[in-house]
């Protein structure tokens, strides 16, 4: 590493010299510097420069002294500098400054949230862990005050009611109130991010992306929401909500709360119609997976004029089979090309027209070759553990173990119902011995299944191959789910008023949609690096507060890892430091 002295002209002529560290390594045979950190003026910094050149490459501490420069704190910024980046050029500063300013309230409500939407994508966890996080975390406002911890006095702790929360009532009221303020505000914030994104990024609103997931409370959870219901978190002892999201074009632009006890199809009613009141949105194709399928949601499409693009259950349907058998037509391939960066075919999806029968109604054939793979793969796998188990059964009824039929078949049972070995397996029992055999009917309908997926729709004007790629699209929903649950944590939930479980969730789909910005801003640029990935390389960006000497500070910032300088390049971001003025500590 070494120090460069960089010259910058000042609009009124004044030339000013910064010092720069610099690193310098080989790159395919060539030397490449790289700058590490803008330290500040040289006038400043000149005298310490070798002070500061064996402090930032980890030397031997030098002995402290008059005049000597020395860290007296760093702290992580990159997540705040890009959510902050994010947060004004989707228009939710100017947004939430508008909102607090026609209600009368203070004008720091956009930059308290941005902070809990920070902390959501930083480090994900309670109101009370948020504290924890202002202490490693710089986390300032737009005018660069910052946040800090306000910790009870143990004394006082100790000998309170609640001697586990570590954090003053007081700041906990006040992060709590922010959550109050936005819930109360969410529909007019969705509504008007939703015209401002269309605006912004000419959204074609023609299709509109629905699914649903579930998340789970720890304890009861406000009573008449919080219900025992299908788990997708694999917590089925635990109360839940569910909550659905609506995307276009990849942008989630509305969330929902709904009763944890709820199916599927009986949330599609109120989606439809908050997108034609709140949204205007008054012809839009649906596009919902199998769960969202019923005779009365497909006719509530019809009635109200929306189309739809919908998955078929495969075997809750009895005409699935029928619609297979005659998928005898010529196969259409969908359009995959070869992967830029592995150099390797995609596999073949394939897709065919059949007719359903119904007036109207089209019906697609979808034949993925990577999904026959998979579900392959997770057959025989099933199977082989199956097996196992009624080869072992068997042999208990052989020697003698088990001898009432009662009690043979109730064992079966429960073999069959594991691993869903009902669709592969039979037995019967036969002169008081136990037989299993491969199920003649239900086998074969598993392997005809296997790589399969139908789509119905009675838009007239799709072929069969857009139908495919809309289709597919839907994962996006699904990733949403994973982004929502894994990367933000919006599990599980400790809130036990249905305004502040609300609350939670929104501000969840608002780290969600800054989580989205940034994927997509990467994806454009060609940079593969997944928003996790992305996060996680920001932290690597660092405030660091250096002692001068004789009274002086300098707060300087670091440009990260070679991954994190990558992101702020594709955001056009230069400069990194929190806004030029003196930073002072701001308790919350």
């Amino acid at each position: 590493m070494f120090l460069r002295t960089t010259r910058v002209k000042r609009p009124d002529g004044t030339v000013h010299e910064y010092i720069r560290l610099v690193e310098s390594d080989w790159n395919q045979g060539r030397p490449r510097h790289r700058v590490i950190c803008n330290l500040g003026r040289k006038e400043l910094l000149a005298p310490h420069a070798e002070a500061l050149l064996r402090l930032l490459q980890g030397k031997e501490k030098p002995q402290s002294g008059k005049g000597e420069a020395r860290a007296v704190g760093a702290w992580d910024w990159g997540v705040m500098l890009v959510a902050r980046h994010l947060w004004q050029e989707l228009g939710l500063q100017a947004l939430l400054d508008g909102l607090a300013k026609n209600s009368g309230r203070k004008q720091d409500l956009a930059d308290r949230a941005l902070a809990l939407v920070s902390h959501r994508l930083c480090k994900p966890s309670s109101e009370h862990g948020l504290a924890r996080w202002l202490e490693t975390d710089f986390v300032c406002d737009r005018w660069g005050q910052r946040w800090g911890p306000e910790w009870r006095e143990e004394g006082e702790r100790l000998s309170s009611p609640r001697p586990r929360v570590r954090v003053k009532d007081r700041q906990l009221r006040q992060w709590y109130r922010t959550l109050d303020q936005l819930v109360v505000h969410q529909k007019a914030i969705e509504q008007e991010l939703f015209l401002h994104l269309r605006n912004l990024f000419a959204l074609q609103v023609d299709w509109v992306f629905y699914d649903l997931t579930s998340t789970y409370f720890e304890g009861n959870g406000p009573g008449g929401w919080a219900r025992h219901g299908y788990s997708r978190d694999g917590k089925p002892r635990n109360r839940q909500v569910l909550v659905g999201v609506v995307m276009i074009e990849g942008w989630p632009i509305a969330h929902h709360v709904f009763p944890g006890n709820l199916r599927d199809s009986a949330t599609v009613e109120k989606v439809l119609q908050d997108l034609q009141v709140r949204f205007g949105l008054r012809r839009v194709v649906f596009v919902g997976d199998r769960g969202m399928v019923t005779s009365d949601n497909l006719e509530r499409l019809r009635a109200s004029g929306q189309g739809y693009l919908v998955g078929l259950q495969r075997r809750r349907q009895p005409e699935i089979l029928r619609y297979l058998q005659s998928a005898t037509g010529p196969w259409l391939e969908c359009p995959a090309g070869i992967s830029a960066g592995e150099k390797f075919l995609v596999p073949k999806t394939l897709v065919q027209e059949v007719a359903s029968g119904k007036a109207g109604v089209r019906v697609f054939v979808v034949h993925s070759e990577e999904r026959l793979a998979y579900e392959r793969s997770q057959r025989e796998k099933a199977m082989q553990q199956v097996q196992a188990e009624l080869a072992a059964l068997q042999q208990r009824v052989r020697q003698g173990q088990l001898k009432s039929p009662e009690k043979i078949g109730a064992a079966a049972s429960r073999v069959l119902s594991r691993h869903h070995g009902f669709r592969y397996y039979a037995w019967e029992l036969k002169r008081g011995q136990f037989h299993y055999f491969e199920h003649a009917k239900n086998l074969q309908r598993e392997k005809a299944l296997e790589g399969k997926y139908l789509i119905q729709s009675e838009e007239p004007n799709l072929s069969p191959i857009e139908a495919v790629d809309i289709y597919k699209d839907l994962s996006e929903v699904e990733r949403a789910f994973s982004g929502l649950k894994d990367v933000i944590e919006m599990r599980p939930i400790y809130h036990r008023t249905m305004p502040r479980v609300e609350a939670h969730i929104f501000i969840a789909s608002l780290a969600f949609l800054l989580d989205r910005a940034l994927e997509k801003k990467l994806k454009a640029a060609g940079n593969d690096l997944s928003s996790k990935e992305a996060w996680q390389a920001l932290k690597t960006v660092r405030v660091v507060d250096i002692d001068l000497g004789h009274g002086e500070h300098k707060q300087s910032v670091t440009q990260g890892s070679s991954r994190a300088a990558g992101i702020l390049k594709t955001l056009g971001l230069k400069d990194l430091n929190p806004v030029p003025r003196e930073t002072q500590w701001r308790t919350a």
